[in-house]
């Protein structure tokens, strides 16, 4: 039964998660292009826009959780009930701290919370590839298909990641907008930042695809 529910759960958040960035990407796409909107209600979507993002940032750490206790439960890594269970409590503490983050983002603590949060990603990523290559190698017993979707599931972090280094001349023009208003500049300099991170976050969804791909076919 547990095992089951775990399953059911490890899918539905594969479809809330891309059914999340389709939002984020239709909207900010919309905000981006609105040079004639107010930018009362433009920074209104915007605000939208950001909120929605935490759906992603969930879906995330949940797919993480889930998909490392299913693999463990079924022996496909090593740790079996127990390590599914460490998995699981992490993954929680994560979730709370990717909540925590968010409301706290406009005081000085969201700052230190979101560093926190980044550092806890590269760890995750880094950690995510070793256990890849220590599969490859034959340290770890595991099925090469595990290890393939290991790295990347990785990747898939590491997109989201350059997503938001891709947006930091973004949020630049888009601070220039709010305080003196829109110009030809900024809103090209917006345009193109938009292009930007949705060239990465197409990337991202196609290692999400191969993702699947490798859970249906489980090539050896």
């Amino acid at each position: 039964m547990l095992h089951t529910s775990l399953l059911v759960a490890h899918i539905a958040v594969l479809g809330y998660w891309l059914g999340s960035e389709l939002v984020i990407n239709s909207t900010f796409r919309y905000v981006c292009y609105s040079a004639g909107m107010p930018v009362a209600e433009r920074s209104r979507l915007m605000d939208h826009v950001m909120n929605v993002d935490q759906h992603v940032r969930y879906a995330l750490v949940l797919q993480f959780g889930l998909g490392l206790a299913l693999a463990m439960r079924l022996g496909w890594l090593p740790g079996g009930l127990a390590g599914a269970w460490t998995v699981g409590a992490f993954a929680v503490g994560w979730l709370a701290l990717v909540e925590l983050t968010h409301r706290r983002r406009h005081a000085p603590a969201g700052v230190r919370l979101a560093a926190v949060d980044r550092g806890l990603r590269y760890l995750v990523m880094a950690g995510l590839a070793a256990v890849a290559v220590a599969g490859w190698a034959g340290v770890l017993s595991m099925p090469t298909w595990i290890a393939w979707k290991l790295l990347a599931f990785a990747a898939v972090m590491a997109c989201g990641v350059a997503i938001r280094f891709a947006l930091i001349d973004w949020f630049a023009s888009w601070r220039a907008v709010l305080s003196a208003g829109s110009g030809e500049a900024q809103e090209l300099a917006l345009r193109r930042g938009y292009w930007r991170a949705t060239g990465i976050l197409i990337g991202l969804w196609v290692l999400i695809g191969a993702i699947v791909v490798l859970s249906l076919a489980r090539p050896a």
